[in-house]
């Protein structure tokens, strides 16, 4: 039965069966780009799908239900494939709003979706996903007009989109040469399996196809200015576009004489524009003319393909920092940590770590969160590139003063046990300390706060209230280093008063001798003053 519950389930199931396929999907993805990144960006633009549904009341409306699913790929759509499977999805809603037998809304929702691929490239390929999604459609119309079941309706459609799936490199001469089944169409059967086992309660017995990555044939595809096929545009230009429906025909066409891979799918004034273009320029300024574009996103093919080939070719480790502020992420990065910055009180996503780690393309990863939620963010994610058969470690620092106690003694020439031991250590003899202001009343271990009050925290627990954030900071040092000292490390926030770091060494210098004082301008927001104390 289709209904709310059933919808919620169904989402779960096809973001963890992508998950458990993405690094296959990757090795599989030659066109039209070799860049690696089809079965990531297929996990990334559903979990942004699932995080819109799960932001909605589980109230049965399953047609609410829908169609956050549907806005939420259209907003995290990531990539060629991440932006077509958007629009199979929002292509599929208007016969499942239909309602009617169920078989049949179904097999039409396909073919919906089906029509919406094609109709939303510009110039369709047969060979690829779509071809799959039309294959799918056409056997599920065929199986309900027979007056099969739903869930024998979609049994159809997914044997009939591995089947097309396997005949996709007889139609596309790049897939044959390199010995690969279209990725995104690979994608595309992972989606219907996850469906089939969510309406039959078992899970999906055809097996993926026994593929190898076809590493010759993709640095070929590669030519020497660096594009993402010879003679092709060498950059992914994507972004969010608020702007009438009548504009985007004019966009449309501009695009189109600037590049190739032209998809612009939504609707309703907002958009998802992707092209590959060499003048990212003119790309970005034709969504201007056309209405507010946002979320720009720029990719050069030539460096991903570069860095994938490096990669492969010699071992690497890479340092994941998460970090508040322009100022940490500085810090971070000077220390050579690939970093993930929170902007606007945004905590990283699941995805956003998934993709630094995706980019940073090393055999060996740790990550380094900034705080006990962003944690099991970082652990989730590491599940995911584990299952790439990366090696990655999720070290639990939870304060940014940790994380760059961590950075501080990492050393890539140790064995990857040995440094996260090193590394782990570091950031476990590092005790934390903060200044932030209450934001409404509340019960603390000293006593009653009000809204505005100065709370210093030793920890997690509020150690001291106060109405000045230089006293407070004074307070909490004192504390800190009651227990003993060597350096103390002061991270100013974006609010911090003029002159507070100075004030601070000097008080240090004058009372606590024997401790040496580092003093840096993070940037953060919420926390005025970040402190660490090793």
């Amino acid at each position: 039965m289709l209904d709310s519950p059933t919808v919620r389930r169904g989402c779960q199931d096809v973001l963890a069966a992508l998950g458990a396929a993405r690094a296959e999907i990757d090795d599989l993805n030659v066109f039209p780009v070799p860049d690696g990144d089809t079965g990531t960006n297929l996990f990334l633009t559903v979990e942004s799908a699932a995080e819109e549904l799960g932001a909605r009341p589980a109230d049965g409306d399953i047609m609410a239900d829908l169609r956050a699913l549907a806005h939420g790929a259209l907003l995290g759509a990531r990539g060629n494939s991440g932006v077509i499977l958007s629009q199979l999805l929002r292509g599929a809603l208007p016969a499942l709003h239909a309602g009617g037998d169920e078989p049949t809304a179904i097999a039409a929702a396909l073919e919906g979706a089906a029509k919406a691929g094609y109709a939303a490239v510009a110039a369709p390929v047969e060979g690829t996903v779509l071809t799959v999604a039309r294959a799918a459609a056409s056997a599920a119309s065929t199986a309900a007009a027979t007056g099969l079941a739903s869930v024998e309706v979609l049994e159809h459609a997914a044997r009939a989109a591995h089947e097309a799936l396997d005949r996709t490199p007889e139609q596309l001469p790049v897939l044959r040469d390199a010995g690969v089944v279209d990725a995104g169409g690979r994608g595309l059967t992972v989606v219907l399996d996850a469906l089939v086992g969510t309406l039959t309660g078992r899970r999906p017995a055809l097996s993926a196809p026994a593929v190898a990555r076809a590493t010759a044939a993709v640095e070929a595809a590669v030519d020497q200015a660096g594009h993402g096929r010879p003679g092709g545009p060498a950059f992914e230009v994507m972004y969010l576009l608020e702007a009438d429906d009548d504009a985007t025909d004019r966009l449309r066409a501009e695009l189109a004489a600037l590049g190739d891979s032209l998809l612009i799918v939504g609707g309703d004034g907002l958009w998802n524009v992707h092209v590959h273009v060499d003048d990212v320029g003119a790309a970005v300024e034709s969504g201007i003319r056309a209405g507010r574009p946002y979320r720009i996103a720029v990719a050069h093919f030539g460096e991903q393909v570069a860095r994938q080939q490096a990669a492969r070719a010699h071992g690497t480790r890479a340092v994941l920092a998460l970090v508040p502020g322009a100022g940490l992420a500085a810090l971070a990065a000077q220390c050579g940590a690939v970093v993930v910055e929170s902007t606007d009180g945004r905590r990283p996503a699941t995805r956003d770590v998934l993709l630094a780690v995706q980019r940073a393309h090393a055999d060996e990863v740790v990550v380094l969160p900034d705080d006990k939620d962003t944690v099991a963010v970082a652990e989730a994610a590491a599940e995911y590139a584990r299952s790439a058969g990366l090696r990655v470690a999720v070290i639990p620092t939870r304060a940014p003063v940790q994380v760059l106690a961590a950075l501080a003694v990492h050393d890539p020439s140790r064995r990857f046990d040995d440094d996260v031991v090193a590394m782990t250590a570091a950031a476990r003899a590092t005790r934390r300390g903060a200044v932030t202001l209450a934001v409404r009343e509340a019960l603390t271990s000293v006593g009653v706060c009000q809204p505005g009050d100065v709370l210093g925290l030793v920890e997690d627990d509020v150690a001291c209230i106060g109405a000045d954030v230089e006293d407070v900071a004074v307070a909490v040092l004192d504390r800190m280093l009651s227990a003993g000292g060597e350096l103390v490390t002061v991270v100013l926030g974006a609010d911090a008063p003029a002159g507070l770091g100075d004030r601070l060494a000097d008080h240090l210098r004058r009372t606590h001798v024997e401790v040496d004082v580092q003093v840096h301008d993070g940037g953060q927001h919420v926390y005025p003053v970040l402190l660490g104390v090793e």
